[in-house]
């Protein structure tokens, strides 16, 4: 209609389209008193206004729309999760003992978040596994093909 409709307007309306809410039923529904429809009326009401049913109905307390995370709470699920996983490197100590090492820090998050970091750091994780694991890894790799290590200079 493109204009604000009186509640008899709404009730008229929706008898018209074969959905029956008496107009006392709908002002109660406006002023709060009745704060739970039933499943037929929100169906009606959904239809009639165009909207999804889950619009008519108030989000229960705590509820959020966006995808959020109380990091703090998953912290605390971070290090059984990363024993979990370490469980599934048996034939790779050196992964084992990282995950777990990580898993017994006093600051999980914080661990993953440095990882995080030094990752999108070029060249900097060869750089700090040569200088952490001199015998294995990037350093090995580069000395076997006749390359200097990230950082040498000539």
């Amino acid at each position: 209609m493109g204009r604000e409709m009186s509640q008899q307007e709404v009730v008229r309306e929706l008898k018209e389209s074969g959905g029956g809410i008496s107009q006392s039923y709908l002002s109660q529904i406006e002023s709060g008193a009745r704060p739970h429809l039933t499943n037929a009326s929100r169906l009606v009401l959904a239809r009639f206004f165009k909207v999804h049913p889950g619009y008519l109905v108030d989000d229960p307390d705590g509820y959020h729309g966006e995808l959020t995370s109380d990091l703090r709470a998953m912290e605390g699920q971070l290090a059984p999760w990363l024993v979990n996983a370490a469980e599934h490197f048996a034939n790779d100590p050196e992964v084992r003992h990282a995950l777990v090492q990580v898993a017994r820090h006093t600051d999980t998050r914080k661990c993953l978040v440095l990882l995080g970091a030094i990752l999108e750091m070029p060249d900097l994780m060869d750089r700090l596994h040569d200088v952490l694991k001199p015998n294995g890894g990037a350093l090995a790799a580069r000395r076997a093909a006749g390359r200097k290590p990230a950082g040498a200079n000539s």
